[in-house]
């Protein structure tokens, strides 16, 4: 099947090679000519495990092409996804002017017939819209993704279910049959109104984002009560109507989905005159408990001026290099704002980080530099090489033998074994 992909970002990116995977004939289109050149080349400017290699096998088997001309993209595609970037605005509601850029090239250069897809996280109802501005000869669908950042090639070959929103029949019975080599092994195709559809994408987001804030409550109450969150949330996940999944407290949740969605929801509320009392507290405890570790090191070392500190971990989470809405953002912007000096190691999002904090703070070659002389280590994002350190030689290049676990990886006995003054998250020491 002859497809374009508007949108050459994380979502956009992963689906075009994933579809091209398959068979099908993708033409990914952007705005962003340097990107598209890189991409021509196979070089991928986003980070995500297995993806240059399916790229690079797509390129040379000509299944994949990529362009800054819309004309060229657009011309005889029998299926266009929408996959721009859809960023909040101040007030928490999403930016919809890429979209209207794509839909605007849709309509000027796209045949009669063609169905658009709108793979992009929207405001409910901004399909309708869609339809409404391309007009009847094309068939509009929604179709959200739920690709996790680090996992996202796996999230699309094997999806725990295909969302897809619309009415017309035969639209429908095409995107099914693009999606019928990924749910092979049974996980279902869902079928619902375009509504439905965009919004059962916030939904599930924000689900997701409210475990985790409840959660960090749950753990911070431990530190309050004398009671241990690792047993805890043992016990609570051990439900089967629970699950254990998205239990882990820590320094809070951030990248391009969970804040985006939820205030994006809090918006849609707002616009509609309903006041939104549980989705709001998920955001509002998640920025607090992005200064958790900041109020354990002010407990410790009273005044944190001159202290030199080492953060292990920039990316919002592990496998990515992706520093949106990272709780070590708040955690370092925090610390300098009190006079301490940071040295940060992580393992890819160096650069990117680079980018946000310039020269204010210094950068490790590896976990070991970075703590060199160090008064205390943050731990802020669980990279698999953080969890088993030669501790015996942390202490010896250390200043002072603390640790700020933001991810409870550590076990606080072992530590004490270790000789290390050890801060987790609601874990008794």
């Amino acid at each position: 099947m002859k497809i374009c992909v508007i949108g050459t970002g994380y979502v956009g990116l992963v689906t075009g090679v994933c579809l091209a995977d398959s068979g099908n004939e993708v033409t990914g289109y952007d705005i962003d000519k340097g990107k598209i050149e890189i991409l021509k080349k196979g070089e991928v400017p986003i980070y995500e495990q297995s993806l240059r290699d399916m790229l690079i096998r797509n390129i040379q088997s000509k299944r994949l092409f990529f362009t800054s001309d819309p004309e060229e993209a657009l011309r005889n595609r029998e299926v266009v996804f929408i996959a721009v970037g859809t960023p909040s605005k101040k007030d928490g509601s999403p930016d919809l002017k890429y979209l209207w850029s794509a839909v605007r090239d849709i309509k000027k250069f796209s045949r009669s017939g063609t169905i658009v897809v709108v793979k992009s996280t929207v405001p409910v109802g901004t399909s309708d819209m869609v339809q409404k501005k391309l007009g009847r000869n094309f068939k509009v669908l929604s179709n959200p993704e739920f690709l996790k950042e680090g996992t996202a090639v796996e999230d699309f070959m094997r999806p725990d279910r295909v969302i897809i929103g619309g009415d017309d029949e035969k639209a429908i019975e095409v995107l099914k049959t693009l999606h019928l080599p990924y749910v092979r092994t049974g996980n279902p195709i869902i079928i619902m109104d375009r509504r439905s559809a965009e919004m059962t994408k916030y939904a599930s987001n924000a689900m997701l984002a409210m475990r985790v804030s409840f959660m960090n409550e749950i753990a911070n109450l431990c530190e309050k009560l004398g009671a241990d969150v690792e047993s805890v949330r043992k016990g609570v996940g051990s439900d089967k109507r629970i699950g254990s999944r998205f239990l882990f407290p820590g320094t809070g949740y951030g990248g391009s989905c969970f804040p985006k969605d939820v205030q994006g929801l809090i918006s849609m509320a707002e616009s509609k005159g309903y006041k939104t009392l549980l989705i709001k507290a998920i955001e509002e405890v998640n920025n607090r408990q992005k200064e958790i570790l900041i109020k354990k090191a002010e407990a410790h070392f009273k005044n944190l001026r001159g202290k030199r500190f080492c953060i292990w971990g920039l990316s919002f989470k592990p496998n990515t290099d992706d520093m949106r809405e990272a709780p070590s953002i708040t955690v370092i912007n925090g610390l300098l704002k009190r006079g301490a000096i940071i040295t940060a190691y992580d393992p890819v999002a160096m650069e990117n980080a680079k980018k946000i904090f310039k020269n204010r703070i210094s950068f490790g070659n590896d976990m070991y530099s970075a703590a060199e002389g160090a008064d205390a280590i943050f731990l802020i994002t669980e990279w698999q090489e953080f969890r088993l350190p030669d501790f015996k030689k942390l202490k010896k290049m250390m200043r002072s033998p603390v640790i700020f676990d933001g991810r409870n990886i550590y076990d606080p006995k072992e530590m004490k074994k270790e000789g290390f003054i050890y801060y987790g998250i609601g874990r008794l020491a």
